[in-house]
């Protein structure tokens, strides 16, 4: 990390804080996206997480989230301030004292049942709306931006979705799906546009990566910039179904996906529902790309067709 970016947490901790500050250091793994460094004065020790002053609406809605789950019994780290300091856009939390839920000693099964336990939890939380921006936080609503052929809730999404599946897809054209595919694939998804789903907060991202468990193995939840309204428990299954057909690193092995299977209290019924969300979102993902990230088509093509073979009975998960 480059020396300035040190330097600027250490002045924007010791600006709020009215203390001299005696050392920092960066945090430059665990996949982290912000420029993050812990920094220390005589009687605090913060991180102070940065981006472009763009990003601040994400550091409003992070915190949003992190009181709302803190007031829900999850423990997470207090947020002190928040705001943008020449072009930077900040956040400074309190520094748990722990190990990261990736090299902790505590049986990582254990760590996932309890983050199942936290989503359970999370799904509760009062919200309104549906999207990944929090545009009123008195009211905890959000919302999705519109776009063509999506007016930005839930409904547009799927209809859109639905009213792409043409004689003359480019999904066709790539590969990614059959003409008879596509139109068992329009089926599920008119019976999706049917369904009354419930919808709730999802965390966005949970792994052991954005945990800190600390020496009594009480678990923290930290990084909520990819939270979102949307269907659930459907939304955070199937992120830990996506990391798991990709194989990353963040993926929970099978025992430790059903151990936060069990923490939240689902049952192998419930996980049958939630396969078509998550054929939906790898097929809008993949035409997102087509439409805005050209880069993307051919991992966002590979990881629709994968799904795709497991809807359709070639494939398992």
């Amino acid at each position: 990390m480059n020396e300035s970016i040190v330097l600027q947490a250490e002045k924007i901790a010791s600006d709020f804080l009215k203390e001299q500050v005696k050392a920092s250091y960066p945090i430059i793994d665990k996949g982290i996206i912000n420029q993050v460094c812990v920094v220390e004065t005589e009687s605090h020790k913060v991180v102070v997480r940065m981006n472009g002053k763009d990003t601040y609406a994400s550091f409003v809605k992070e915190k949003w989230c992190i009181e709302q789950v803190a007031a829900a019994g999850i423990p997470s780290p207090d947020v002190l301030s928040i705001g943008i300091n020449d072009e930077t856009a900040y956040m400074i939390q309190t520094y748990i004292t722990g190990d990261n839920g990736v090299d902790c000693l505590v049986p990582k099964t254990d760590v996932w049942r309890i983050l199942g336990s936290y989503a359970k939890l999370i799904h509760s939380i009062p919200v309104e709306g549906y999207g990944e921006n929090l545009i009123d936080p008195l009211h905890g609503r959000f919302e999705s931006p519109a776009h063509a052929g999506s007016d930005g809730s839930w409904h547009g999404y799927v209809q859109h979705n639905i009213n792409s599946l043409t004689d003359d897809d480019r999904l066709i054209e790539l590969g990614v799906i059959s003409q008879m595919e596509s139109l068992r694939v329009r089926s599920l998804f008119e019976k999706m546009k049917k369904e009354r789903f419930r919808f709730g907060l999802n965390h966005g991202d949970i792994s052991l990566k954005n945990t800190i468990v600390n020496d009594a193995g009480q678990v923290h939840l930290l990084d909520w910039g990819n939270a979102a309204v949307s269907v659930v428990p459907h939304g955070t299954v199937i992120q830990l179904m996506h990391y798991q057909i990709l194989g990353l690193a963040e993926a929970p092995t099978k025992e430790e996906f059903q151990a936060f299977i069990d923490g939240y209290g689902l049952s192998a019924n419930d996980l049958s529902g939630m396969r078509q969300v998550l054929l939906l979102k790898a097929v809008d993902n993949l035409r997102w790309a087509i439409n805005r990230r050209p880069d993307l088509i051919d991992p966002f093509s590979a990881f629709a067709k994968q799904v795709i073979a497991i809807m359709m009975g070639n494939g398992e998960l």
